[in-house]
């Protein structure tokens, strides 16, 4: 399980450092994709299968549904992790995430998200938690 949150710098050749307890859990490979809010989902493998046979379980014939596998699966990397724990992260998904020289890498169960810190930070107040929660028993989720 991912948790925690981890503050990194990006380099000019676009690679990050991925946290030893992210990495423990990876097997030097990972999946990068775009993500919802504007950050990257990045998956370990056997994570990355399951949510991509939920997308393959979508119906071809709903507009909704195709559009939203595409999001997904068109920008999608196989990421490699280096011997010093770098992962190199695409121009194309480093573009989408607007992902500068200061980054936020965030533990979400079984992901991890990548932010620009800035907008991590700007994005991620939680001050209305409460009101959140009071919509979670809709989902199942009760504390």
């Amino acid at each position: 399980m991912f948790i925690g949150e981890y503050n990194h710098s990006i380099d000019a050749k676009g690679r990050v450092i991925v946290p030893s307890k992210f990495r423990e859990q990876l097997d030097d490979i990972c999946f990068a994709t775009k993500g919802l809010d504007g950050c990257l989902f990045v998956f370990p493998k056997t994570e990355w299968e399951a949510f991509e046979e939920k997308l393959k379980g979508l119906p071809v014939s709903n507009k909704e549904a195709r559009k939203f596998a595409r999001f997904f699966l068109t920008g999608a990397a196989e990421i490699e992790i280096d011997k010093q724990g770098r992962a190199l992260i695409p121009a194309n998904l480093r573009e989408f995430a607007k992902l500068e020289k200061e980054v936020c890498l965030v533990g979400v169960s079984g992901r991890f998200e990548i932010w620009n810190a800035k907008l991590w930070e700007e994005s991620n107040t939680f001050d209305n938690m409460d009101e959140i929660a009071e919509h979670m028993g809709e989902w199942g989720f009760e504390i």
